[in-house]
């Protein structure tokens, strides 16, 4: 049962991940819209990019409960045919999907209130959630004898409190703008000013969710590769997290610099990001290589332990140039280099990775080949894509560090 419901996990993970996409992204696009409203001190303008954000949030959710009501079958099924994963997928997505406005107007409250500058409102709010959820999983799960469901449940409950809580601080503390009905009209110019920012964080967002998609279906043929891969990418995500938290902390920095038309701080600001990522990521390399079983035990690999282990141990490799990867898109934005940043996320995600992944699954498949073999398309991927990164800093240098 454990090894069904673990491969159950990895099959709607990439729904998960695509509605928290279509929220997130959303939610960045009001964000950087209200910070900006409000810094012209439109107080009306401001109030009606708030209610709009949550106007969205409303259409976003009914999305999803329309795809939980009629979409989940067709998409499960897609990836296995294993009768009682199928079912235990279908069960915990339907959860997750009609009641998902917790999860989406989290998000969007969330980055209301980061606009405001009060983050640390949305921290308390995302902590809350996590510590109940840790406690409601086990409760539910094994005290009610839930199984699946039981993890949906506390999966979305920890959601609604937290954006409940979030709700709470939004009306009480922002007093910015004005809230009411009043505002929540749509207004299409709002809109398409919100989403000409967030559009591109979706798509980045959206392209996560459809390569976990696609590598599930390439791993098809071998439901303990598909769960290693599952458990394997929580790994990857932990990691590269610390790569993500320094991208977002030298962007600013350096588009302050290029703001400044200093030469000198924006080529210091590339460099020291580079150079902190690259620690950062040999740190994250050397966990992983030499602790692979303790993260096996702590995500409750079962019969995946052996693919899992040789994920970690092969993928691993890769950290590095990833976190390097992901330096380069900050920096590539913070100089005005949306396309550039997107052409590395679409080698990362799309253009090499599943080629690569597929092309191996099949000689694994026909020559009766290690699994172990497919995990190596992410080393060449992330090598790759670092060097068409270089070649795109070096050009984004030239072009745009012409200060007269």
């Amino acid at each position: 049962g454990s090894e069904a419901a673990l491969n159950a996990l990895t099959l709607v993970f990439p729904i998960q991940m695509l509605m928290v996409a279509l929220a997130i992204g959303t939610g960045v696009g009001v964000n950087a819209l209200l910070a900006r409203t409000l810094g012209q001190r439109n107080r009306e303008k401001a109030s009606k990019v708030a209610e709009n954000g949550l106007f969205l949030a409303t259409v976003i959710y009914i999305i999803c409960v329309l795809f939980g009501l009629f979409g989940i079958k067709a998409y499960i099924s897609s990836q296995t045919r294993n009768a009682l994963v199928l079912s235990m997928s279908v069960d915990y997505l339907r959860i997750c999907c009609l009641l998902s406005f917790g999860v989406v107007f989290f998000s969007i409250f969330e980055k209301l209130l980061q606009a405001t500058g009060r983050s640390l409102y949305s921290t308390i709010g995302q902590v809350t959630g996590a510590i109940i959820n840790m406690i409601l999983d086990p409760t539910l799960i094994y005290g009610f004898n839930l199984g699946v469901q039981g993890a949906a449940y506390a999966t979305v409950i920890g959601q609604i409190l937290s954006a409940l809580l979030l709700a709470v601080f939004h009306m009480r503390l922002n007093k910015e703008f004005d809230h009411g009905l009043a505002y929540t009209k749509p207004n299409k110019r709002i809109i398409k000013e919100i989403y000409s920012i967030g559009l591109s964080a979706i798509i980045a967002q959206a392209l996560m969710s459809f390569m976990v998609y696609a590598m599930n279906l390439i791993l098809k043929f071998d439901a303990s590769a598909q769960t290693a891969y599952g458990l394997f990418y929580k790994v990857q995500q932990f990691v590269l997290l610390m790569s993500f938290g320094l991208r977002d902390a030298i962007t600013p920095i350096i588009a302050f610099s290029y703001g400044m038309q200093n030469k000198k701080r924006v080529k210091d600001g590339i460099k020291y990001g580079l150079i902190y990522t690259i620690v950062l990521m040999v740190a994250g390399t050397l966990i992983t290589e030499l602790f692979p079983n303790f993260f096996a035990t702590l995500f409750n690999a079962g019969q995946s332990r052996i693919y899992f282990i040789s994920a970690v141990r092969i993928i691993s490799i890769s950290f590095v140039f990833a976190g390097i990867n992901i330096a380069f898109q900050g920096v590539y934005q913070a100089l005005n280099g949306g396309m550039e940043s997107l052409v590395v996320s679409l080698l990362r995600q799309a253009i090499l990775i599943l080629p690569l992944a597929w092309g191996f699954s099949k000689l694994v498949i026909q020559y009766d080949m290690d699994v172990s073999l497919i995990w190596y398309a992410f080393v060449i991927t992330e090598v790759l894509s670092c060097v068409v990164g270089w070649v795109f800093l070096s050009r984004i240098e030239k072009k745009k560090m012409v200060f007269d």
